[in-house]
């Protein structure tokens, strides 16, 4: 376990691998472009402000699905279970489901379920993950940078459906904002369904509350902003013939991102 003071972190970083803090301080796809390399070698192996202090408590990793097996309480048949999960005949499996899953005669299964994608593997075998993502980001797929939902620090949003159009359910927080920005390529339906939307398009500010919709159109400046106590939730629905996350101009933003 690492405990360190930011300050002395930053420090440290700055004088022993000053190409990676250069990709913190970019802050747009930091965590894509850091070279594999572990905190050990990067820093601790030559930093000279390093103490050991023996601490005794439980501890594990949690470095792989399998390790997470050992960590949750199991049932009956010593299967390890989160989600909606029925079985029958079947021992010794980690199953982790967003929806109802079934599992019949089988044993020592990994089985995680989510929005993104699913995984089912023998036990013992969860290490391999690394050489899947390996062969997607090889194939440039956009999944391994992008989940459906994805954490901002203004709130989060989900991609509910991908067509010739998306739809997303967006949240963002009491008292946060969007960045002001513009979409070249595609125009933008807003339908407020919890909370109050302050709204800005091309200038113009509008409030918006439940079941209350406005049309963004392609190229105008828009911000979405939370003013109330509440976290606000919108559906949003996208329309163009390019529906990338790069197409965005951001003019402001409170988070320094650009």
């Amino acid at each position: 376990m690492f405990l360190f003071d930011s300050e002395l972190f930053i420090g440290e970083l700055k004088q022993f691998s000053p190409e990676m803090l250069k990709i913190f301080e970019r802050r747009e796809k930091a965590y894509e472009e850091i070279p594999e390399i572990s905190i050990d070698y990067g820093i601790l192996e030559k930093s000279k402000k390093v103490a050991v202090v023996p601490m005794n408590v439980e501890w594990s990793d949690v470095g792989s699905f399998d390790a997470i097996y050992d960590l949750l309480s199991k049932d009956n048949d010593e299967n390890a279970i989160r989600g909606e999960v029925l079985t029958m005949n079947s021992r010794r499996n980690l199953v982790i489901a967003e929806r109802l899953t079934v599992l019949l005669d089988v044993e020592d299964l990994l089985l995680i379920d989510t929005d993104d994608a699913l995984l089912v593997a023998k036990k013992g075998t969860a290490e391999k993950v690394k050489e899947i993502y390996r062969t997607l980001r090889d194939r440039k797929d956009k999944r391994i940078e992008i989940h459906r939902t994805a954490f901002r620090p203004w709130g989060s949003y989900t991609l509910l459906e991908e067509n010739k159009y998306k739809i997303k359910r967006i949240t963002v927080k009491p008292g946060k904002r969007l960045s002001l920005q513009r979409h070249y390529h595609r125009s933008e339906h807003w339908i407020v369904v919890s909370g109050t939307a302050k709204i800005i398009v091309d200038g113009k500010e509008i409030l918006l509350r439940k079941g209350e919709s406005t049309f963004v159109p392609a190229g105008s400046l828009h911000r979405i902003e939370n003013p109330g106590k509440i976290p606000l939730e919108i559906i949003e629905v996208q329309i163009g013939e390019y529906l990338e996350e790069d197409d965005v101009e951001r003019i402001e933003d409170d988070f320094g991102r650009v």
